[in-house]
C-alpha cells in the first residue's frame, strides 16, 4: 500500500551507529523489500504500525522542496554529511514511478553537502548515475551484496533484487567513475568464490553482521526470529558471532587490507 504524505522534517540528526554523520535522510517510510533480517522491523517506525513491515510505503511527496530548505540551513551552520538511508531503501520499487530519491539528488547536486552515502540493494540506482557523477567525490554508493548464492538470497529476502543484478549495477557505476563499495551486510551463507567474484568488480568492501550492526548487539535480530531461516537451510553455524570471520579472511586473500572495512568503519564518511 502506497500512501502520499507531507513530511514535516527530512534531515534527521544522526546518532548511534551513524554518529559519524551529521544527518540521516529517508525518502520513504517503510520498505517493500521486506528483508527478513531487517533491524528496522524492531524500530518504532515498524512496531507502531498496524500494517506488516513490507506492506506499506509512505511517500514523502514534498521531500525535494523540504530538503532544499533544510540543506541550505544546515550548510550555513557547518559541514553536512548525509546517510541515505537508515530506515528504508531509497531505491525500492516505488522509486521507479515516484522518483523521490532522484529529486533529492537533484537538490544535492545543485547545492552539494560535504558528503552523501547512498545505501541500497537495488540496481535502480544506476538510473541516477548522471546526478551521482555531478557529486564527484562527495558521494559513495554502497550496494548490499549479502551473499553470492541466489538460493540463500531467496530464503532471506525473496522480494529484494537478484544478486547478479546488483553486481552488474556495481560494475556500471564504477565504470562511470562513481565511488562504490560492495557491502556484505549482514553476512549470509556464501560460497568459497564470493570474495574472488567481488574482487573483479569493486575495490572497496565493507562487511558487517547482526551482532555488530543491528544497533543492539544482535538482540533486535534475535527477537525477529531470523535464526529459524538458518536452521531451515541446514546452515545454523552461519548464525554466530564468528561467522563473519570466514568471509573476512576470504576477502583478505583477494583484496588489500586497506580496501576491506569491518562494520561501522565501512559506513563512515
Amino acid at each position: 500500500m502506497i500512501v502520499h504524505k507531507t513530511a514535516k522534517q527530512l534531515l534527521t540528526k544522526a546518532s548511534g551507529f551513524l554518529e559519524g554523520y551529521t544527518h540521516t535522510l529517508n525518502p520513504y517510510t517503510g520498505c517493500a523489500f521486506a528483508c527478513s533480517y531487517c533491524y528496522v522491523r524492531q524500530m518504532p517506525v515498524a512496531l507502531f504500525r498496524d500494517e506488516a513491515w513490507g506492506s506499506f510505503v509512505d511517500v514523502k511527496e514534498n521531500a525535494a522542496a523540504l530538503l532544499a530548505k533544510e540543506l541550505n540551513r544546515a550548510l550555513s551552520k557547518g559541514p553536512v554529511t548525509i546517510f541515505m538511508s537508515s530506515a528504508t531503501d531509497p531505491y525500492q520499487p516505488a522509486e521507479y514511478t515516484e522518483r523521490i530519491t532522484r529529486s533529492l539528488l537533484e537538490v544535492m547536486s545543485a547545492n552539494p553537502p560535504d558528503f552523501v552515502f547512498v545505501q541500497t540493494r537495488s540496481p535502480l540506482v544506476t538510473r541516477d548515475a548522471d546526478l551521482l557523477e555531478l557529486l564527484g567525490d562527495r558521494v559513495r554508493v554502497s550496494i548490499t551484496v549479502e551473499t553470492d548464492r541466489e538460493d540463500v538470497r531467496r530464503a532471506f529476502s525473496p522480494s529484494a533484487p537478484p544478486i547478479p543484478a546488483r553486481l552488474k549495477a556495481l560494475r556500471e557505476l564504477r565504470a562511470r567513475g562513481i565511488p562504490v563499495q560492495a557491502t556484505i551486510a549482514p553476512v549470509l551463507p556464501s560460497s568459497e568464490q564470493f570474495a574472488e567474484r567481488l574482487s573483479g568488480i569493486v575495490e572497496r568492501v565493507c562487511i558487517d553482521d547482526y551482532f555488530m550492526g543491528d544497533g543492539s548487539g544482535g538482540r533486535r535480530t534475535e527477537r525477529i526470529g531470523v535464526r529459524g531461516i538458518y536452521d531451515a537451510l541446514g546452515l545454523p553455524d552461519w548464525y554466530s558471532r564468528d561467522a563473519y570471520k570466514r568471509v573476512h579472511e576470504q576477502l583478505l586473500r583477494h583484496f588489500p587490507q586497506e580496501q576491506v572495512f569491518v562494520s561501522q568503519r565501512g559506513f563512515l564518511p
